[in-house]
């Protein structure tokens, strides 16, 4: 009752603040209103409550001065009310007693108290009942229901701040309860006595006590809202308030400046001064570097016209991009899409992001993994901004242009641009960006890198303007150790290089044996009080070199921030169900951890936390780093000019290197390339030579690139006759750089010899010929198992196998088990660089059900096959492939079984970062699958299948906790990784 009567005594001093003085030719109010409230939308009264309570009020010092000449609101409609309800309960109260043969007796203090209480949750039980907490939050912030989850946790903030506003509140109601039972308790016997008379005197009282409680009521509903109407609103306050209305006006000078084409920048490029308080409150920049202020003053930038912008690493790229951002999203009202190349790049984008969003009022989306929702929502008022990887940007994009809402895009930027000359990915990001320059002439496109060459093909692309420079924040020192000598990169010597310096180091027989290359010399010169990276060409010689370097390291390194990497082992422990690694175990305590894809996503992320916070000094990692999240060091050593058996390239050697010196913290970065004899030469060409140029993978990379490209153009309407699709492939890098790469052919032979192909294949049909040109055209339309493969984001290289097996599970599907649907949803991709232990397979084989057998069978893999294996004997053929995906079902159907990471990855010794890709990619293939069958109607079956099973790869926990993980936001709210919940 107490939350009840609070909310009463709020909207009591609303209403009386509201209403018009005496005499102003206005009513005062009728006895409909509270019913109108009652009407009224869930929440809506409480908006228009909250709306008027944080309106100015006079300084008054009393309740005559608060209250005016309405001494007489006893009269009015509320508490007519509660006169009505004060009455039904004494008629109530009155029968009952006499139903029990009671005689009826005048009615205690506390019986007015009970029904004011009964009346304030009569009239606040809807509100009460409906909007959550959490709601009321949101809607006093404006914010939509259908908040992102990377947002979600700013949220768990402010409600622990109204919690508190809230307990005191409550602690105030119990204090004046308690004052008025005190006030009873205090009363003397007599008095008590005197209602306990009959006959006449009893009626007396009755009366007599009505009148006192109108009146002692009167005076305590007053002093209620007196206090009500002084109390402060530290949350949503009169500043706050006057702080967003500034905020609304600078936005909407802003957009007028931008508009316009006056010189005059503005508080910050055009922004609201709040912006760059932002920056300084978050991510304590106070002042951009002169290349930044110069890029963002470019009259192409001013014009809107795309941007390609190139410079080193750590130089500042990202900052001039979120600019940008903001001016488009605040300014222009439009959204805005950012794609970046990796999960772990996207995830560290969101949790900056998230913040201004909060503050500035824009939705933050995050589009990776099994994350994004297709097509996005449409929001009236707030834009978004998607921040999403390669291949889900791509999908992104299409659902935009499928829906028509392509031109509500007004910027499009695109970070490591020079990853779409590389391979499959970089055919899906041209293939993107070519759509969006034909489909809408309006959006604004920008590219960034700190490693591109032949610039003029992507212009031209583009259509672009360029802007480079050389800046960066710390100087960089690259060296090359060989031997014991140290030399530095010189182009300026006639062989590259400049001797620098003799290694000092003591070394014993054994130490040498274990570091040849001097590893422990070069790290113990800067850990543990800078920090240092050391890339290695493998994951194992990761590990390898991690427990080395902490074989050989003094023990006052454990004393280095001791208590820090003790926490970070706890935590290591909390997020794997008290699983540790023995290696991690051993080389946290000395600050020293590897880093690498057979880690768990959460791992990566606890260990680059304690990285940045300078808990950990060293990494060992994999060349995957440098091109991942941003994490700088005092000193980079390259372990080997290699990646894997790869030599190194030019582009790679500057990712890495470019990690060398942080910005505000370090005076100078260095980098060291440890190298042999044998590999001088190469070397020495590989520090000269220029960057390697961008080359489209559009045709090289056909099943994902040209292939799909034709069928989402046709299938989308974008281009559906030969001419169209012709001019969309000249504004293609590959129209561009077509020349080079196949002189042959020309753009139409090539166009055509695919159509040809998919339309051979059942993908594509002709549809009519012209006749009426001298040259026969051929308009196309997407068949049914077309569309299925383009709604599905099928690679064409399997759709056919798809339908296959599909089609052959109809036939006998077994559904007594999950196997035979995990088999079905496992990517074709990760079978074909699977390499079985035959040993593990033939005991997990051994161990099937007979119905799991039964699915084993239908696949054509037998148990005395899987012991040949096993034992080394020579064996008749199989599928490869058939196998090698049973064999990656097996380990997803124990995964889903045990829900425990690690007890399947010791089951199957395979590294625990791989089975987590494992399940991701079959959760995202289980929808590409799912996507797939709902174009098929021969597939009906197979729909409520695999949403349920597309939700336990997604989740990985065990059934009843499903629908708690579909809740949006209840891990980043709840800060649980998922094993937490299994």
């Amino acid at each position: 009752m107490d939350e009840g009567g609070s909310r009463l005594r709020r909207r009591v001093s609303v209403r009386k603040r509201d209403r018009p003085s005496p005499g102003s030719g206005l009513a005062a109010g009728s006895a409909a209103e509270p019913r109108q409230e009652r009407e009224e939308e869930p929440g809506a009264g409480s908006r228009r409550r909250r709306t008027a309570e944080v309106q100015p009020l006079e300084n008054n010092d009393s309740e005559e001065d608060m209250f005016g000449d309405y001494d007489n609101f006893a009269e009015n409609s509320f508490l007519a009310q509660v006169d009505d309800v004060e009455q039904q309960y004494m008629q109530v109260s009155e029968r009952g007693k006499r139903a029990a043969g009671l005689s009826t007796e005048g009615l205690p203090w506390e019986s007015g108290a009970t029904a004011v209480g009964s009346f304030a949750e009569s009239e606040t039980d809807e509100p009460v009942r409906n909007p959550s907490k959490r709601e009321d939050v949101s809607a006093e912030l404006g914010i939509l229901d259908d908040v992102p989850s990377s947002q979600v946790l700013y949220f768990e903030n402010v409600q622990n701040s109204a919690d508190d506003l809230g307990s005191q509140c409550t602690e105030e109601r119990d204090w004046n309860a308690s004052s008025l039972k005190t006030l009873n308790e205090e009363l003397p016997p007599n008095s008590i006595e005197q209602h306990q008379q009959t006959g006449d005197s009893s009626s007396k009282v009755r009366s007599g006590s009505e009148e006192n409680r109108r009146k002692s009521l009167k005076e305590h509903l007053k002093s209620v809202m007196t206090g009500n109407a002084r109390a402060q609103t530290p949350v949503f306050s009169k500043t706050k308030q006057l702080k967003e209305t500034l905020l609304s006006e600078e936005i909407s000078v802003a957009k007028k400046t931008i508009e316009s084409s006056s010189d005059d920048l503005g508080p910050f490029y055009s922004l609201p001064g709040k912006v760059r308080d932002l920056y300084v409150q978050f991510k304590g920049i106070e002042k951009l570097y002169e290349w930044q202020h110069t890029c963002l003053t470019l009259n192409s930038v001013q014009e809107r016209k795309n941007l390609i912008y190139s410079l080193p690493t750590s130089g500042g790229k990202t900052l001039v991009a979120e600019i940008l951002m903001l001016q488009e999203l605040l300014c222009r009202r439009r959204d805005v899409l950012m794609i970046l190349p990796y999960v772990a790049i996207v995830q560290e984008k969101i949790s900056g992001l998230s913040s201004f969003g909060i503050e500035l009022g824009f939705f933050v989306e995050e589009y990776a993994g099994s994350k994004g929702k297709f097509p996005p929502i449409k929001r009236r008022e707030k834009k978004s901004l998607y921040i999403a990887t390669i291949e889900k940007g791509h999908s992104l994009v299409n659902s935009l242009i499928e829906t028509g809402r392509i031109g509500s895009l007004g910027l499009v930027v695109v970070d490591e641009l020079h990853m779409i000359g590389e391979g499959s990915r970089g055919a899906i990001l041209e293939m993107t960006l070519a759509k969006i320059l034909y489909t809408s002439k309006t959006t604004q496109i920008i590219g960034m890198s700190a490693t591109l060459n032949n610039v003029e093909d992507l212009q031209e692309f583009l259509q672009a303007e360029y802007y480079t420079s050389q800046f960066r924040p710390v100087e960089l020192k690259e060296y090359l150790k060989i031997n014991d000598a140290i030399y530095e990169v010189d182009g300026r010597a006639e062989n590259g290089m400049t001797f620098s310096r003799l290694l000092n180091c003591q070394y014993s027989d054994t130490l040498k044996k274990m570091d040849p290359d001097h590893l422990l010399a070069l790290v113990t010169e800067v850990v543990p009080n800078y920090s240092c990276l050391v890339f290695c060409p493998t994951k194992k010689n990761c590990e390898n070199v991690a427990e080395m370097i902490c074989k050989f390291l003094s023990k006052e390194y454990l004393k280095h921030r001791e208590k820090e990497k003790y926490e970070v082992i706890k935590n290591l422990k909390s997020i794997s169900g008290g699983n540790l690694c023995p290696v991690l175990k051993r080389t946290i305590p000395f600050g020293v951890a590897y880093h690498h894809s057979g880690l768990t996503s959460d791992e990566r992320r606890l260990l680059e936390e304690a990285y940045s916070t300078g808990a950990l000094c060293l990494f060992t990692c994999t060349s995957t780093l440098a091109a991942g999240v941003n994490l700088p060091a005092r000193r980079v050593i390259l372990r080997a000019p290699y990646v894997a058996k790869e030599f190194l390239k030019r582009s790679q050697y500057k990712q890495m290197i470019g990690r060398a010196g942080r910005a505000g913290i370090d005076s100078v970065g260095e980098s060291i390339l440890i190298l042999q004899e044998k590999d001088r030469q190469q070397v020495s060409e590989l520090i000269s030579r220029p960057l390697e140029n961008c080359y489209s993978h559009l045709v090289q990379e056909f099943t994902k690139g040209i292939q799909t490209l034709f069928l989402s153009l046709i299938g989308l309407k974008i281009a559906t006759s030969l001419d169209d699709i012709c001019h969309f492939m000249g504004g293609t890098l590959f129209g561009v750089q077509q020349k080079i790469l196949l002189k042959e052919k020309s753009l139409r032979e090539i166009t055509v010899e695919w159509l040809r192909y998919l339309t051979e294949k059942g993908l594509l049909q002709k549809d009519a010929v012209d006749k009426s040109k001298e040259e026969i055209e051929y308009s196309f339309h997407i068949t049914k198992l077309g569309r299925a493969s383009f709604k599905g984001t099928i690679d064409l290289a399997y759709c056919d196998i798809l339908y296959r097996d599909l089609k052959k599970g109809l036939e006998g599907l077994v559904l007594e088990s999950l196997l035979h649907l995990i088999y079905l949803t496992t990517p074709y991709d990760m079978a074909s660089q699977c390499v079985p232990d035959w040993m593990i397979y033939f005991r997990q084989f051994s161990q099937l059900s007979p119905a799991e057998q039964n699915v084993a069978a239908l696949l054509g893999v037998s148990e005395n096959f899987i012991g040949k294996k096993a034992s080394g004997q020579a064996i008749k053929k199989v599928d490869k492939d058939i196998v090698n995906r049973l064999y990656l079902s097996f380990v997803l159907y124990t995964l889903l079984k045990e829900t425990n990471i690690w007890s399947v990855s010791e089951k199957f010794n395979m590294p625990r970062g791989y089975i987590q890709s494992l399940l991701t990619g079959a959760a995202s293939f289980s929808s590409c699958v799912l996507h797939f069958c709902e174009e098929l109607e021969e597939f009906w079956v197979y729909r409520a299948l695999l949403v349920e099973l597309t939700k336990k790869l997604t989740y990985c926990v065990k059934a009843e906790l499903i629908p708690l993980m579909e809740v949006t936001g209840v891990l980043e709210v709840s800060g649980f990784p998922v094993s937490q919940l299994r």
